[in-house]
């Protein structure tokens, strides 16, 4: 690949090839090189309207991050105000700044997160404003998201459900075993790789920032199954429960001291209204806060 165009607009992106006149199988072709992807970030990144979007470069699929609006307070006070109500320091919101800084933040993390030997994007090239990262696909093979496996899983019945849960379980038991922590553990954020590795994506924020280790774990733990919750308790509840706590029994007593606490601070928000006029969120808390109530029983 030679010439990368985009609205009328067109840059020669030079990739090294053979000297022989007729084109080189692509496996023979050398991997671009450092310099290739911030050229490539460079002419690209003015072009781009939104703020994540996929590119072709050469043979690999990449993605490109681009700085948007910092984002204000307002934002955040209702969940602040839940937080203080419930008295749960877990559930206190870690402000995304937005701009120039989420993008910072999210390089340093990528890199720390991969460090520790976790499937994560490799971040490719980076400027103030934006940066380039790998997909976690491989071979022309895509990554799915965690989620659309949930919703596949069940429509095939609860068994199916629970394996693939389980899986995001085991996931985010990983990374704490390397001392380490997400932030957003949504199942969105969460994806199966073709090798059957779950990769972990989306860092615009680092709760540890201000919240200790346990702190930050026993959030995984929870967005995690705010995510899940609706489905999980509509499928099966109490086989779900044996597989939270053995999972559990691996992470730090201050970990599961932190989630038993929320347990019984959020107990009474499984009485909120059921109707989907009230919202999903409303829908989601009301079953997190069931599921909790029967796994940590009173």
């Amino acid at each position: 690949m030679s010439v990368v165009r985009r609205g009328g607009t067109s840059s020669r992106i030079q990739m090294r090839k053979s000297a022989a006149s007729a084109p080189a199988p692509l496996e023979a072709l050398d991997p671009p090189q450092p310099e290739d992807y911030a050229e490539f970030l460079r002419v690209m990144l003015p072009q781009q309207t939104k703020a994540v979007s996929s590119h072709r470069f050469g043979s690999q699929r990449v993605w490109l991050k681009k700085a948007g609006p910092r984002h204000g307070k307002l934002r955040y006070q209702a969940l602040a105000a839940i937080s203080g109500v419930l008295r749960l320091d877990v559930l206190a919101p870690v402000p995304n700044p937005g701009g120039e800084a989420a993008i910072e933040i999210e390089a340093r993390r990528l890199r720390q997160l991969g460090d520790a030997g976790l499937r994560v994007p490799a971040v490719l090239a980076r400027q103030s404003d934006g940066m380039l990262i790998s997909d976690l696909g491989e071979s022309g093979r895509p990554a799915v998201v965690l989620q659309e496996r949930l919703d596949q899983a069940a429509a095939a019945g609860p068994a199916a459900l629970l394996g693939v849960w389980r899986e995001g379980l085991g996931a985010i038991a990983l990374v704490h075993a390397r001392d380490a922590y997400l932030s957003q553990a949504f199942d969105r954020n969460l994806v199966h790789c073709p090798d059957g590795t779950i990769g972990y994506i989306d860092f615009e924020d680092d709760p540890g920032e201000t919240l200790p280790l346990a702190e930050c774990q026993a959030r995984d733990w929870l967005s995690y199954l705010h995510s899940t919750a609706m489905l999980v308790d509509a499928a099966s509840p109490h086989a779900a429960a044996q597989h939270w706590h053995a999972v559990l029994g691996d992470a730090s007593d201050e970990v599961r001291e932190r989630l038993a606490v929320a347990a019984r601070r959020m107990r009474w928000l499984r009485h909120l209204p059921s109707g989907r006029r009230w919202g999903r969120d409303t829908q989601r808390v009301r079953a997190v806060a069931s599921l909790l109530a029967r796994w940590y029983g009173r």
